[in-house]
């Protein structure tokens, strides 16, 4: 059974950065997408980013695009979300999740496996 945990969150001031990180169990990491997605306080949960398997293709929200960047390490087993000027608005409990089914990067129903999720707070 694949297991996902995030780290790296905190409380940052805006204009801030922090960079989370995703350690994915096994041999369950290399083959597959993977994505970030975050939950703001009476919100839905909303796609953040996603890249291929091979790290080639990557994908992002509007809201994060030229502020966020996903990267991965298969080496390593792990995941990056890189986050710069952060806004109050980013403030969210972040999760990532193995990519498994279909192309619609965005659908959490393309997603099979899912962290505990690491909070984000950023100050305003």
């Amino acid at each position: 059974q694949v297991q996902l945990v995030e780290s790296g969150g905190g409380l940052v001031q805006a204009g801030g950065s922090l960079r989370l990180s995703c350690a994915v169990s096994g041999r369950s990491f290399s083959g597959y997408g993977m994505g970030w997605f975050r939950q703001a306080p009476g919100k839905e949960r909303e796609f953040v980013a996603a890249m291929s398997w091979g790290g080639v293709v990557t994908y992002y929200a509007d809201s994060v695009k030229g502020r966020f960047t996903i990267s991965r390490d298969n080496a390593k087993n792990t995941m990056y979300l890189q986050m710069n000027s952060l806004k109050f608005e980013d403030t969210a409990v972040y999760y990532c999740a193995r990519w498994k089914y279909g192309n619609t990067y965005q659908d959490e129903k393309s997603y099979d496996s899912w962290g505990q999720g690491t909070q984000v707070t950023v100050s305003s």
